[in-house]
């Protein structure tokens, strides 16, 4: 009996050290809608909201009795509630990459990324966007972005158009943070281009060494409003350092506490412009990822500490949102996903007291392990599908996947994919718009090794990396180990009981199966 181990996955070594598109060549601050010549009027629009670090259990909906989501509870109330759907990765980059992509994200070695980091979408890669505009659609991404700019074959010029950028993947319009909040540079970029930029003053990057006279929070904590693990502290932007050195771009400096009504307005704004037309929003939260500073008019508002009050602040989004889909008379044609990217961490880098303030809330559930995590908490995530028009409501245990979204959108358009086109995503179309449908009978759940679920049984594949840091610094259980496990899960969904000794057999045809899927070329 042979066992696929941590060697023979085609995950890229970059796992082991971490977890624009424009209208002009100038930046709008107006996102003008395309013109096309094909019929809409029964295209749906499709909104795409992407939550960061948000477990199961953190929505009311899921039976979270200590947060408060009534926006969110709204959308689960008239739509689907998933109890089994899953991001595609345990970590942010590789989970984002499969939305957009429709395949695993070990296929391409992706991984957590740093600010500097080069597109890891090939700009000739069909993507989730590219595929819609063949139908007409409109597409924007609006917040956190993570997945590289540039081309990697010299160093990001801020000061001038960066690209390639979600422009090149398919997307018409951009409003991001070029990575994530806890890395420079930390600037807005719209359409490919550093917002409010003073060319008597120009940015520069570096995740080398130092650069410029801006204060660290290694060298001056005393500046800090929360203390941040070595890794977070170097440059100190709105009283909090980041990972990575930036200079100059003053005027470009983004303030953290904005970014509820700043992503809210670019995202209401191109739901104004494209009502006419079918639309595609990427809204790619920042909340509740860290450094966690909702705005004043949300602290001291939940009884979680701040991290709850990042879930308000979300949940107040979305709300937004989804109001204005009302207002303009769009809401019963606009097919919402609301899901999250991967799942909870409280520790991740910043002394914000989410911890210490946890009380009796569970944010993953029953489910053991989180962000960074082979346990189910690492991929189980909350997911709601909302579309008046067509959904049949209710609660659905069907097993689903991030990774479909794109295959399924496409069978909802009548669009042929190509042979080598989202190789891994499946048409389930069916299943995310029927609450009693079934789903589907297995799925990978990808982390910093590779588990399979199929039917009842849960394998999780055997791995050398280190991984003491995930629970030595996230304070998370890992699930990685140097010898296989493997759950039933309908018996032990806290997956509390390896049984491999007592289901070989099991064991290894699961393990022989996730070395076909590795090995797959074509759809």
């Amino acid at each position: 009996m042979s066992f696929i181990n941590g060697k023979t996955l085609l995950v890229g070594s970059a796992f082991l050290l971490l977890c624009g598109l424009g209208i002009s060549e100038k930046a709008n601050t107006r996102p003008q809608a395309q013109t096309t010549t094909q019929t809409t009027q029964n295209k749906p629009n499709v909104i795409i909201f992407y939550v960061d670090d948000l477990g199961f259990n953190d929505i009311g909906a899921n039976g979270g009795t200590l947060v408060s989501t009534p926006n969110i509870d709204q959308l689960a109330n008239k739509g689907i509630r998933f109890t089994d759907a899953h991001s595609s990765s345990a970590t942010c980059t590789p989970s984002r990459y499969s939305l957009l992509t429709g395949e695993y994200a070990f296929r391409n070695n992706a991984a957590v990324l740093p600010g500097d980091a080069p597109l890891i979408i090939d700009p000739d890669k069909p993507t989730l966007p590219a595929m819609l505009s063949k139908a007409g659609y409109t597409s924007a991404v609006i917040g956190k972005w993570h997945l590289g700019l540039g081309d990697g074959e010299s160093p990001v010029d801020w000061n001038q158009e960066v690209k390639p950028g979600p422009r090149q993947v398919g997307f018409d319009y951009s409003f991001i943070l070029p990575s994530t909040g806890d890395r420079v540079p930390s600037v807005y970029m719209e359409n490919g281009q550093v917002l409010n930029l003073d060319p008597a003053d120009p940015l520069n990057v570096s995740y080398v060494e130092k650069i410029g006279q801006r204060p660290t929070g290694r060298e001056n904590p005393e500046l800090l409003r929360q203390q941040a693990d070595n890794q977070h502290s170097d440059t100190i932007i709105n009283g909090i350092s980041r990972i990575g050195f930036m200079q100059g771009g003053k005027s470009a400096e983004w303030k953290d506490e904005e970014f509820y009504r700043v992503f809210t307005d670019k995202a209401n704004t191109f739901i104004e412009h494209n009502a006419s037309n079918p639309f595609f929003l990427f809204f790619s939260f920042h909340d509740i990822h860290v450094p966690r500073l909702p705005h004043e008019r949300f602290l001291g508002k939940s009884p979680l500490g701040i991290r709850g009050d990042a879930i308000m602040q979300m949940d107040w989004i979305t709300g937004q949102v989804v109001a204005k889909l009302k207002k303009i008379g769009a809401l019963e044609n606009t097919l919402i996903i609301f899901t999250s990217d991967n799942g909870p961490v409280l520790n991740d880098g910043y002394q914000d007291g989410a911890d210490s303030t946890l009380s009796l809330h569970q944010p993953a559930g029953i489910y053991r392990g989180g962000k960074y995590s082979a346990y189910e908490a690492g991929t189980r995530v909350p997911t709601i599908v909302h579309y008046p028009a067509k959904v049949r409501p209710g609660v659905s245990d069907a097993l689903v996947s991030q990774i479909d979204i794109y295959a399924s959108l496409a069978s909802m358009l009548d669009i042929e994919l190509g042979d080598k086109e989202a190789i891994d995503s499946t048409d389930y179309l069916a299943t995310w718009l029927n609450s009693d449908a079934a789903g589907r009978t297995e799925l990978i759940e990808e982390s910093y090794t590779l588990a399979l679920r199929k039917g009842d049984w849960k394998y999780i594949a055997p791995t050398d990396k280190p991984n003491a840091w995930i629970a030595n610094e996230k304070r998370i259980e890992s699930g990685l180990m140097p010898s296989p496990q493997l759950f039933n899960l309908k018996s032990d969904p806290q997956e509390q009981h390896n049984v491999l000794k007592q289901h070989p057999d099991k064991a290894a045809q699961l393990s022989q199966r996730i070395t076909e899927l590795v090995n797959r070329q074509t759809r």
